[in-house]
């Protein structure tokens, strides 16, 4: 009788260290999130280490640290994005998109967290392009494949306002091509564009008024709402407690 009441009470000493060191050693949820690292502040890369890096990278790895998860990060077209996240080869984007009508239809979005605008932007002496209206039907004109500044590049071609619209994968290659005079003009979003003037004075310059306002946000696929929750929680805790404006100040100021 003994013997058993000591079997049994090794038992529950067993179940009971597996028990704490269940609850003490859980595992994080793990998700992947993706971007495309050539649109400087939001999405870059350090040029010291090689990692993904920008004001996307700090804010979401502020919300999956309010919110107990983590991340892992990967570099993708912006074009192919929308696409690895709906077969859910990854969970998340956090790439500077635009939280569109249009893209609304194919993923969830959080609550937007920068509003910008598209501007037109020319090598730096030009005189001819003082604005969008200065565009003409010999010219060719460079936009980043799946934004809104490509779009509008390629409803001025449709309208036959310029001779071309040139949709690039990168940012970096577009605007080298503006700075060669491969394109007369490109068409991005005003933040990018500042950031890029900033890093390389002199090379290029803005002409004219912002165009349309849009709102960036990050994007889970539809229906994940246990995410979206979470993702929103996190943004609301960062803003409330100023880790949204040190990170702000850190990239925009």
């Amino acid at each position: 009788m003994k013997n058993i009441k000591k079997g049994l009470l090794f038992i529950s000493i067993v179940v009971m260290v597996f028990s704490f060191a269940a609850c003490g050693g859980q595992e994080k949820d793990v998700y992947k999130v993706a971007m495309e690292p050539t649109f400087p502040p939001f999405d870059t890369t350090d040029s010291k280490t090689g990692e993904l890096s920008g004001f996307d990278v700090d804010l979401m790895e502020a919300i999956a640290a309010d919110q107990g998860f983590e991340l892992e990060w990967s570099n993708m077209s912006f074009g192919g994005l929308i696409s690895a996240l709906q077969s859910g080869n990854i969970d998340i984007i956090a790439s500077g998109m635009n939280a569109s009508d249009q893209r609304r239809k194919q993923v969830d979005f959080s609550d937007t967290y920068y509003d910008s605008g598209l501007v037109v932007a020319v090598k730096d002496g030009n005189t001819a392009i003082k604005s969008i209206k200065d565009l003409t039907p010999d010219m060719r004109v460079g936009g980043q494949i799946g934004t809104t500044g490509a779009d509008k590049c390629n409803e001025l071609q449709k309208a036959g306002k310029i001779k071309e619209a040139k949709i690039y994968d990168g940012l970096d290659v577009a605007m080298m091509d503006l700075q060669n005079g491969t394109i007369d003009a490109l068409i991005n979003d005003l933040p990018v564009t500042k950031a890029y003037m900033k890093a390389k004075p002199g090379t290029i310059e803005i002409v004219g008024d912002v165009l349309n306002a849009e709102s960036y946000g990050i994007a889970v696929k539809k229906g994940n709402k246990e995410l979206l929750d979470q993702i929103n929680a996190g943004m609301k805790d960062i803003k409330d407690n100023g880790t949204f404006d040190k990170l702000y100040s850190k990239w925009f100021e």
